[in-house]
């Protein structure tokens, strides 16, 4: 019996949750962990001969769809944050944040055709929040305390949230040939945001760098 689209997302959604849960990264004792270059320089490599993975590259402004060591995608030119992109971001600053990620989320009704939302601030954001001073000891235990409860980070700290990859919609095609434009996200062609979004699922893992 085959499944439906929407079947298999709710499936993945409780596979993502068991995932997000059994990261190293979890602990809060692990140490200002890995700091976003070392985890930049780890991640950027597949996990598995097989794995499906994403990796988006600033300088470059490109997006590659990977299946294990071998590119089986690429998009460009794809547009980051107004802001830049940076290790560290916080609400309001339209930075894309840099990082490891997993896809949390899909929703097809957006404006900007289909959003593919990310976790972030995953915990190393928290941590490095909070070794900055951005987040207080209260904040950052009651990230993890939200992270637990709900399977997903809080969209609604000091360091923002939403951020996903998603289509240019509404936007304007023109100023996406030639502008960083977005709040913080990472944006493709419509058609490029169809292609993505039919070879990933909930848990995929997205590198930004």
């Amino acid at each position: 019996m085959t499944q439906s689209r929407d079947e298999r997302f709710l499936l993945s959604r409780r596979r993502f949750g068991l995932l997000a849960l059994s990261l190293p990264f979890w602990s809060t004792a692990a140490p200002a962990a890995t700091m976003m270059s070392d985890l930049l320089a780890q991640a950027s490599a597949p996990r598995a001969p097989d794995e499906l993975w994403v990796l988006v590259d600033d300088h470059e402004a490109r997006l590659s769809i990977f299946r294990g060591a071998s590119e089986e995608e690429r998009f460009s030119p794809v547009s980051l944050g107004r802001g830049g992109a940076r290790a560290e971001r916080t609400r309001g600053d339209r930075a894309t944040p840099l990082g490891e990620f997993r896809v949390t989320r899909f929703n097809y009704r957006s404006k900007y055709r289909t959003f593919v939302g990310l976790d972030y601030p995953t915990p190393t954001h928290a941590r490095m929040a909070l070794d900055a001073g951005v987040y207080s000891q209260q904040d950052y235990d009651d990230y993890f305390s939200y992270y637990r409860r709900h399977g997903t980070p809080p969209q609604d700290t000091v360091l923002g949230g939403y951020i996903g990859i998603h289509g240019i919609g509404v936007a304007d095609p023109a100023i996406h040939r030639r502008f960083h434009w977005t709040d913080g996200c990472v944006a493709v062609t419509d058609r490029q945001i169809d292609t993505l979004s039919a070879m990933i699922d909930i848990g995929t893992r997205v590198v930004i760098r």
